[in-house]
């Protein structure tokens, strides 16, 4: 048959949930100060990456990866302090752990909640698991709406609730007592989002011995390794039990054991690298809110939201001058009404968010 010929491929069997999203953009940040995607800046120390070379040409690339990496398991156990009892997920970034726990849970009619705006995976896999997702908005402040978020657990029974710890996009901790109120009341699972701790510094681990519905998710991303793709749930052995019959049984592979394995006797350099970036954090927050036309908001996080004067258009503006100075952060003026305006800025090396400021000034 020629091209001439040929017919447009018939999409109606893919479902409709899939057909109706964009799929998940990544931009071109080549040649660019890459200020968007919540990384760490700092590459490992030259004699660091050579020893981790070594380490991973010594890696067996003809086998498939141990199904059960339980060496691993137990001394990544032991560097988080695990409660006793307590068992661990490995997943190929956090976004596969979102993806298995719903999975598991999706009974026909099944509820997913979370506070909203906030990790956009969240409502993805939601939808993608054939869930509900029930996004309960949060305060013009970005807390948590006590009343509505359990209100809508009780409307909605949902079989998990997703919460951000520090929340993405906004950067804030949300109120202690509204989440263990929440955790009071949620039918089924609540599951804190860690991703950010190594720069909240405040950690909801310790209360999964006492709360059976609790459970922890966490990054190797944001502390320097976001790629080797690994993400770790902390829980109760039976719940873990459960979603690992629905994990890939290689769903981690053999190089991001090894690379991961070298970095747990490194702790102390990422770090002392965690610190430097939470005194850039505190730097980069002064310097924004120096700037006229510019309101940043207080962050437990890596990043900065921050909103500019005259709304998302005038965001929309700022974000492709910031595009033409060679700087690329985050738009998110279009995400949510709460977000009008708002735009997201990586906590970079001292020399990038010097160079981000003067661009941003240049910008406005």
């Amino acid at each position: 048959m020629s091209d001439r010929m040929r017919r447009a491929p018939d999409l109606s069997v893919i479902r409709d949930e899939v057909r109706a999203v964009s799929a998940y953009a990544v931009p071109d940040s080549t040649g660019l100060t890459k200020l968007d995607a919540m990384e760490n800046p700092f590459s490992l120390p030259a004699e660091v990456a050579r020893e981790l070379g070594e380490r991973l040409a010594q890696v067996p690339l003809n086998r498939y990866p141990p199904s059960d990496p339980r060496v691993f398991r137990e001394r990544l156990a032991k560097a988080i302090g695990l409660p006793e009892g307590m068992a661990l997920l490995l997943g190929n970034g956090s976004d596969e752990l979102i993806h298995l726990m719903i999975q598991a849970c999706a009974k026909p009619g099944a509820a997913v909640l979370s506070p909203w705006p906030s990790f956009e995976m969240y409502g993805l896999s939601s939808r993608f698991d054939g869930c509900r997702f029930v996004g309960v908005p949060l305060a013009a402040d970005f807390s948590l709406e006590r009343d509505t978020l359990l209100a809508a657990i009780a409307a909605h029974r949902p079989a998990i609730v997703f919460i951000s710890w520090p929340n993405n996009p906004t950067g804030n901790l949300f109120d202690r007592d509204t989440v263990q109120a929440v955790l009071d009341a949620a039918p089924g699972l609540v599951v804190l989002d860690e991703a950010y701790l190594p720069f909240a510094q405040d950690t909801w681990l310790p209360q999964l011995s006492m709360r059976p519905n609790l459970l922890v998710l966490r990054t190797f991303s944001k502390m320097g390794l976001a790629g080797i793709r690994l993400g770790y749930l902390c829980g109760d052995p039976a719940w873990i039990g459960e979603f690992n019959k629905v994990r890939p049984p290689y769903n981690v592979n053999v190089l991001t054991l090894a690379a991961a394995g070298f970095m747990l006797d490194r702790t102390a350099l990422l770090e002392e690298q965690a610190a430097l970036l939470r005194a850039e954090r505190d730097r980069l927050l002064m310097r924004l809110r120096s700037v006229d036309g510019v309101t940043a908001f207080d962050s437990a996080a890596n990043f900065i939201l921050f909103r500019v004067a005259g709304g998302s258009v005038a965001a929309d503006r700022v974000f492709a001058a910031l595009k033409g100075h060679g700087i690329l952060i985050k738009n998110r003026a279009h995400v949510h009404p709460l977000l009008a305006g708002c735009l997201r800025v990586t906590v970079g090396t001292p020399s990038e968010n010097d160079a981000f400021i003067n661009a941003l000034n240049a910008s406005l």
